[in-house]
């Protein structure tokens, strides 16, 4: 990569197919049975490795740094592509897992987030429970980005004063 960086480009063409066979097995690992996404996720991990080259940090190990990338391009696959599976013995699963717990949790939450404004509950269940990125929340919510990161900001300061006492 450094050398790629640097202008090197037999350098660069080298370290972009030695990467095809680890992401292959990166992605492969975690979508069986999904060759066809498997080959996307390799080509639009290797597009935004070219067009992010520029944030790599010398210092760091350049593999982790590539992984993250493809770790964020299965997440968006994920994203977008969310199926609903019919699960033979659904129950008992969710029992054996813990579901019930998940539940009870799930509760927790919203008594928690139900002493907040609403707007302020809604973007922090969007941002910090659903995982949805403050740009998503915001054109969920009709709001601007930084109003999302503001109502977060105030209700996690409000919740966390609450579970001091302090209020």
């Amino acid at each position: 990569m450094i050398g790629g960086l640097d202008g090197d480009a037999d350098a660069y063409t080298a370290l972009l197919g030695a990467l095809v066979p680890l992401l292959r097995s990166f992605f492969g690992r975690r979508l069986r049975g999904a060759a066809d996404d498997v080959e996307d996720l390799v080509q639009e991990t290797l597009m935004a490795i070219h067009t992010r080259r520029g944030t790599y940090d010398r210092t760091r190990p350049f593999v982790a740094w590539a992984y993250a990338v493809a770790r964020y391009k299965m997440i968006d696959q994920f994203r977008r592509n969310r199926h609903m599976v019919q699960i033979e013995g659904l129950e008992e699963i969710l029992v054996a897992e813990g579901f019930e717990d998940a539940c009870a949790a799930r509760m927790d939450i919203d008594r928690l987030l139900g002493g907040l404004s609403p707007k302020q509950a809604k973007a922090i269940r969007d941002t910090k429970v659903d995982g949805l990125s403050i740009a998503e929340a915001a054109q969920s919510a009709g709001l601007s980005d930084a109003d999302v990161k503001v109502s977060v900001h105030r209700g996690l300061k409000a919740l966390a004063a609450r579970l001091r006492g302090d209020g």
